[in-house]
């Protein structure tokens, strides 16, 4: 028995000791209720988690949440209060109403699925196919897509889908002061950047990105007081309509590597601020 131990010891005690740790997107995705406390956020917005998340509650004046079996409705209190305001003044644009997509865990961190950011409390992905005038079912929640921008097929924006409504909605949510970014596809931006006219100082923060067809993405500032929140580099001046926006209806941008690049390894716990670990340990 002593010579058993001692040679499990030897040659199976290291190995199990170098096993690789589980993903942070598995351990805070396990998570159905937010950490305790005041609303703290540590890291940043791909590397990072949320304490103190309050919920979007599913309903609400001229807004109604999607996919609410994924429990991604969580989000720092700036998050929730900025849906709220968008979809209350989005109206007076003539826009019938927000279907709000993901915004964060309970806990924030990294998910199983969907995305690389949203880790904050501080994103949100909101639709850009309208509300409709009736409160959808729990059914109609989990099954109904978005409806992308595009011509099927292409990389081309579809004028039938995309109005001067989309533009008004993602131009009232630009101009909010607590607004980073927002991501859209680059055909998106590119048909913002002919529709604005003068009136272009807020197409700054609309950056072209991949995907972002369906819907625009909106990433909010660290909140004040948040030291630990890692803000992320202002956009770049100007009204982004220019050289770099041409580059995206290139070829480059879209072809596949000559030789493919293997996946990125998921991120681990211990990838991020030391905080992350008492934000999931919490009860």
């Amino acid at each position: 028995m002593k010579r058993f131990l001692a040679t499990f010891l030897l040659l199976v005690a290291p190995a199990l000791a170098q096993a690789d740790p589980p993903p942070a997107g598995e351990l805070f995705g396990a998570m159905s209720l937010p950490a305790p406390g005041a609303p703290q956020v540590f890291g940043s917005y791909a590397k990072g988690c949320l304490a103190g998340a309050v919920t979007l509650p599913a309903d609400g004046d001229g807004y109604q949440a999607m996919r609410l079996s994924r429990n991604r409705t969580w989000g720092h209190p700036d998050l929730v209060a900025f849906i709220e305001r968008l979809a209350q003044e989005g109206r007076a644009d003539g826009w019938p109403g927000l279907l709000v997509g993901d915004m964060a865990q309970p806990r924030g961190g990294p998910m199983r699925s969907g995305h690389a950011s949203h880790q904050l409390g501080l994103d949100v992905d909101l639709w850009l196919t309208p509300m409709p005038g009736q409160q959808l079912s729990p059914d109609d929640r989990e099954e109904l897509s978005a409806v992308s921008m595009l011509k099927p097929g292409t990389r081309e924006l579809d004028p039938a889908r995309f109005g001067m409504r989309q533009l008004a909605i993602i131009r009232r949510a630009a101009l909010q002061p607590e607004v980073e970014r927002i991501f859209v596809h680059p055909a998106i931006k590119g048909a913002m950047c002919e529709m604005a006219g003068t009136d272009r100082g807020w197409l700054r923060k609309v950056r072209p990105w991949f995907g972002h067809d369906a819907h625009f993405h909106v990433r909010l500032r660290c909140p004040a007081g948040q030291p630990d929140c890692r803000p992320q580099e202002p956009p770049p001046e100007g009204d982004g309509c220019g050289a770099d926006l041409a580059w995206w209806f290139s070829e480059e941008p879209w072809q596949a590597p000559a030789v493919p690049e293997p996946p990125p390894k998921p991120l681990v716990l211990s990838d991020l601020p030391t905080q992350c670990t008492a934000v999931l340990s919490a009860p």
